[in-house]
Formats: structure tokens, C-alpha cells, sequence
């Protein structure tokens, strides 16, 4: 009996002329449109469009050494510039759907380790210090090798890792999920009750979101979040929730939508002052943080979103990866340049991946409403955490699904794939969640006699990450020294 297959309106053509957007991208050979694309490109803006405001909001909120503060304004600006530029620079030049952004946490490295013993100019360069490291570490392929020496069922631990994370990023950050001062650590809305009217709407825009998603609906991801929105607006309207009660971003139509950008901030850099500044010793051990962040931050998620985009081969690699490590640290360096510190790789590309998009003409969608919000930047600030974050839920749910590619009756792997799972949401870091897998991984083969297993590329990585669990405590020795 013959099966027929039903063909969505936006499926790709099995064939046909190749136009400039297939040559560029590669549509056909990977399976997609430029619907499609454009869909996972909006709906990628749209779920880490928040950085525009909370990046100025950290930056912004901290004293350099000097008592001096960073326009917030002009951080919005950089913010949005920098995101622009370097989402649509990875798209031409990796063909992967992987926005980049000015990255959370390394910006808190930046503006509450750095700016206290230095100037904001100082702090700048080493961000620049640390984003020419990483290119140099791509340049000559020691990135690569690393990423392509860690156990395959590893990688797929990472990207069940980085989807429990941005869930948990999603849940938090809507404050549908909560912290307290007090057990448990973790709770539903406000005393285990959603008790609020942005919990809410997270609630009815999740359970929309999901039903769509699960009918299939063709930008079931971009259609909730405009619709939660939406109803975020009436309730703000109607419930006059006070400032500070959805988060960062109020849902209220601005009293105007354009706004002239201030490039005040672009190249406001000082290259090597911070070491003569704060010391030698304490600016190394600051660089050494970014450096560290910076590189396996966005090397977890390279290979996470990858993986689900699926575009990661039966070996485990990323086509065109040194490509976007060399892109990668670029950004990061161009962050400084505009003051808005190291951009990155964001997680959130993973909520455009499960709208469709596989290749960097998606990155064209997301880079060119960054480079709209330079003037648009009201209008931007509508759309609160409660409506974009469930996109990060269910890519999250998606992303999951990697753990049936982990043999877990090999406690080899089992362990250190347990590990990287659950440090990553449980300390709230890509970064550290790598680092447990990869110590736990070379520590069994270590104590079973199989050292010799490990890559000699990955030994050098555990080295440094027992450096960054201990590097507090050799700070303290250092200065008693």
C-alpha cells in the first residue's frame, strides 16, 4: 500500500533553479525555506530581545574605579548595534542559525570583577584582550580540536544540559519558578502559588504555545508570544501592575516609537591600562574568567543548538565550526569595542531551531530587527519576559530528547553525562555544567587506568577548569603570598 506524505506550504521544493539565497545558504540541502528561516529568525529576536534592556540595566548599574557610570542610553544603543552586526556576520559567514548578543554573566564578570579595580575604558580592552584570544585559539585550531575531542555522548549531554537551562531560564525569568530566602530554594510563583497576574499570562502563553506547537501550526512559537504580548497589554492596562512587576520590561505601549541612537560609547577602549591599573596578577585572573566563559559558554551552545538544528554529523561535528569559533571571538572583541561587553553565542537561537530555522539566512531575520530597534528601541521594550520566555520552555522540552543518544548502561559516560546535565541548570552556567562532565570524564578514566582514552587535547581543558573551580581560593593564597 503506498503511503502519501502531505506537503505544508512551506516545505522546501524537491528541486529547481538556485537562486542567490540557495547558493548562499543552501536551503534545499537543508531542508528548509526561506519562510521558514525568516519565521526562526523573528521568533529568535523576539525570545533574547530582553539583553537590549537588562545588559544596560547590569553595565549600567555598576562604578568603575573611578565612580564613574555607563550611560544607559548609549549602552542601549551598543547593546543593539553590537547584536546586529555580529548575529548577521556569524549568518554569512557560518550558515548557522546562531544569534550572538552581549552574553549574561560574562557582562556581570565585566561590570562587578573588572570595573571595581579599573576604568570602563580598561575593562573594555581586556574584553577586547579576550575575544582576540579566542579567535587566535580558533585560528590555530586548538578550538576545534577541543570540540571535536570530547566524547560524543558527551555533546549530546550538552544539549540536554543547555535545554533543561534555558528552561529553567525561561521559567525564572517569567517568575513563574521563584527563589527564597528560605527552603526550597526553588518554588512555584510567590509561596508555591502563581499568585500574580505575569505569572499568568507565562501560563496561558505556555499552554498556547504548546498547543500549537503539538498541532503543527506554522509559527506556533512567534504566534503565542505575539498573542501573549498582546494580552500582557490588556492586563497591564486594566490591572495597573507596578513597575518592577513583570520584570524588566513593562508591557505598556510607549508614548512614542522612534529614538535616535547614541553611539557615544563606540571605541572608548583602553587596550592594556587595566594591567598597571588593578595589577598584573588581578587582571590576569580577570581575563582568565572571561577568557574561560567566553570559550565554553558559547562552545556548549554551539554544539547544543547545533545538535538539534541537525547539523551536527555522525561524528559529532559542526560543519564550517572553525568558521564560527573565529566569528565567535570576533564578536566577543567587538563587544568591547562598543563598550557593551563580550558578545556571545545565545542560547536562545534554540527557540528559533525549533520554529525551523537551519541556516544563517534566519541570522539575517534576527541581526536586522537588532539593527531596527537602534530606533525602535520603545517599541521594543513592550514584549516582557512572560511572553517570550515560554518559547525557551518548550525548546527546552525539544532539546531533551537528545538523552536517548547517551548509552547510559556505560557508567564511563554515564556519570560525567549526568553531571553536565544537571550543573548546567542547577549552578546556572553552561560553563561550569562542561566543566563537572569533563573533570568526572577524566577522573574515572584516570582512576580505571584508561587515561590514555582521553584525548590529549581535553587534558589541558580539565587542567584549566580545576584552575577555575580553585581560583578563589588561589586568589586568597596569592595575596597572603
Amino acid at each position: 500500500m503506498s503511503q502519501s506524505k502531505t506537503v505544508q506550504a512551506d516545505d522546501p521544493p524537491p528541486g529547481g533553479t538556485r537562486g542567490p539565497l540557495e547558493r548562499l545558504f543552501d536551503l534545499t540541502g537543508r531542508r528548509t525555506t526561506v519562510a521558514r528561516e525568516l519565521r526562526g529568525g523573528v521568533t529568535t529576536f523576539f525570545a533574547m530581545a530582553y539583553i537590549i534592556l537588562l545588559n544596560p540595566i547590569i553595565l549600567g548599574g555598576a562604578k568603575d574605579v573611578t565612580g564613574a557610570t555607563l550611560s544607559v542610553p548609549q549602552l542601549t544603543t551598543m547593546t543593539a548595534l553590537s547584536a546586529a552586526v555580529t548575529t548577521v556576520i556569524m549568518g554569512l559567514a557560518g550558515n548557522v542559525p546562531l544569534a550572538l548578543a552581549s552574553g549574561l554573566g560574562i557582562n556581570a564578570v565585566v561590570a562587578f570583577q573588572a570595573a571595581p579595580v579599573m576604568t570602563w575604558p580598561q575593562a573594555m580592552g581586556l574584553v577586547v584582550i579576550e575575544g582576540l584570544v579566542i579567535v587566535a585559539l580558533a585560528l590555530t585550531g586548538i578550538r576545534e580540536r577541543i570540540m571535536n575531542s570530547i566524547p560524543l555522548a558527551l555533546k549530546h549531554a550538552i544539549a540536554v544540559g543547555i535545554g533543561a537551562f534555558i528552561a529553567l531560564v525561561g521559567l525564572y525569568g517569567a517568575g513563574f519558578v521563584t527563589s527564597g530566602a528560605t527552603s526550597p530554594p526553588l518554588t512555584l510563583g510567590t509561596g508555591g502559588h502563581l499568585r500574580t497576574w505575569p505569572a499568568l499570562v507565562f501560563a496561558f502563553t505556555l499552554l498556547l504555545m504548546i498547543v500549537l506547537y503539538v498541532r503543527r501550526v506554522p509559527g506556533a512559537l512567534l504566534i503565542s508570544i505575539v498573542a501573549g504580548t498582546v494580552v500582557a497589554v490588556i492586563v497591564q492596562e486594566g490591572a495597573a501592575i507596578p513597575k518592577g512587576g513583570w520584570g524588566v520590561v513593562t508591557p505598556e505601549m510607549p508614548d512614542k516609537l522612534f529614538a535616535a541612537p547614541d553611539f557615544g560609547l563606540l571605541g572608548e577602549v583602553d587596550l592594556f591600562g587595566g594591567f598597571g591599573r588593578a595589577g598584573a596578577i588581578t587582571a590576569l585572573v580577570v581575563l582568565f574568567t572571561l577568557v574561560l566563559s567566553g570559550f565554553f559558554d558559547a562552545m556548549g551552545t554551539i554544539l547544543g543548538v547545533s545538535d538539534e538544528a541537525g547539523l551536527v554529523s555522525e561524528r559529532g561535528e559542526v560543519p564550517r565550526l572553525g568558521r564560527i569559533l573565529s566569528v565567535d571571538g570576533l564578536s566577543a572583541a567587538f563587544g568591547g569595542l562598543t563598550s557593551s561587553s563580550a558578545n556571545t553565542v545565545f542560547v536562545e537561537s534554540a527557540a528559533g531551531v525549533g520554529e525551523g530555522a537551519r541556516t544563517g539566512l534566519a541570522n539575517l531575520a534576527t541581526g536586522l530587527l537588532f539593527a531596527l530597534t537602534l530606533f525602535l528601541t520603545p517599541l521594543a521594550a513592550v514584549v516582557p519576559a512572560q511572553a517570550a520566555a515560554p518559547a525557551l520552555v518548550v525548546v527546552g522540552a525539544l532539546m531533551m530528547a537528545q538523552v536517548a543518544k547517551v548509552d547510559w548502561d556505560d557508567l564511563e559516560l554515564t556519570i560525567p553525562a549526568f553531571l553536565t546535565i544537571v550543573l548546567m541548570p542547577f549552578t546556572y552556567s553552561i560553563t561550569i555544567g562542561i566543566g563537572g562532565g569533563m573533570v568526572g570524564y577524566a577522573a574515572i578514566k584516570l582512576a580505571l587506568g584508561k587515561w590514555r582514552e582521553v584525548s590529549v587535547w581535553l587534558w589541558p581543558v580539565v587542567a584549566l577548569f580545576l584552575v577555575f573551580f580553585a581560583i578563589h581560593p588561589i586568589e586568597q593564597w596569592l595575596d597572603v603570598k
